[in-house]
């Protein structure tokens, strides 16, 4: 079996330290294979904050790191950098690559840098990155749990949450849903959910769920949702079996002093 933790919206500069403590101590209690960091890991872009946050994200003791940058971790008042290098602080703490893949025996997990440095807040997705993700997803095997992580949401669950929504987010599930995609795991709006793709979204023609989290450690709690983090396991079917992964959102408990599994579904995947 593989474990995946997905954390988003840390907002280091804003985060919380007994939260950071109580994750820190679920995630020793998990032993995660795989940590998944869906942008927004500062506030502000700051040196200081990337720093903070590339030492929580060592201190959990997870062997393979997936991180994106979000919108929060570009410049947004620096706007020299803003326009000229606008992933300067990211790259130092998180890599070079804006766009990082994990492969193994049974998990395929494809990172979409879904920010632009000239808009605000709002994501899009292109289309030379959906077909990238598509040409990756058509060499996928069945035993592998077929992973997209971008910040932005691609589906939405209310409304008002429209106007955050990915820019091309529903062609893009479309066509990865098509070419083989599982899940999308996205964070942005501090509103952790799970949606049914193919239900909501017109052409969807293969089951793809969107996996959405909330902030993890900041402050910046929102909706009435307290802080939260994703956890997914997957088991490679043996021949004959079907393809279902566990998908379980874990809530920090004030009184405890801990994160607690609050929800948690069994999702029917397809062949």
């Amino acid at each position: 079996m593989s474990l995946l933790l997905h954390v988003s919206d840390t907002h280091f500069g804003t985060e919380d330290p007994p939260v950071v403590a109580a994750l820190q101590r679920l995630a020793t209690a998990l032993a995660p294979d795989v940590l998944v960091l869906s942008g927004d890991i500062t506030q502000r872009a700051r040196r200081a904050q990337f720093a903070a946050a590339r030492a929580f994200c060592d201190s959990l003791g997870v062997a393979r790191l997936l991180a994106l940058p979000g919108n929060h971790d570009i410049p947004l008042f620096n706007l020299p950098v803003r326009l000229l290098d606008p992933y300067r602080g990211y790259r130092a703490a998180f890599g070079a690559e804006l766009e990082p893949e994990l492969e193994g025996d049974d998990l395929l997990l494809l990172g979409v840098n879904t920010t632009r440095p000239a808009r605000h807040k709002n994501g899009a997705v292109s289309a030379a990155q959906v077909a990238r993700v598509v040409r990756r997803l058509q060499g996928a095997r069945r035993e592998q749990l077929r992973v997209v992580v971008t910040h932005q949401p691609a589906c939405v669950m209310r409304e008002e949450d429209e106007h955050d929504r990915l820019r091309g987010g529903h062609a893009a599930l479309q066509a990865w849903s098509a070419a083989g995609a599982d899940l999308v795991l996205g964070g942005h709006i501090h509103l952790p959910y799970l949606a049914d793709a193919g239900a909501r979204v017109p052409d969807t023609p293969r089951a793809l769920f969107c996996v959405q989290a909330g902030t993890a450690v900041s402050r910046r709690v929102r909706h009435g949702s307290p802080n939260s983090v994703n956890v997914v396991r997957w088991s490679a079917p043996a021949a004959g079996d079907a393809r279902q992964c566990r998908v379980e959102r874990w809530d920090y408990e004030l009184a405890q002093d801990r994160f607690d599994r609050s929800h948690e579904q069994l999702l029917q995947l397809a062949e």
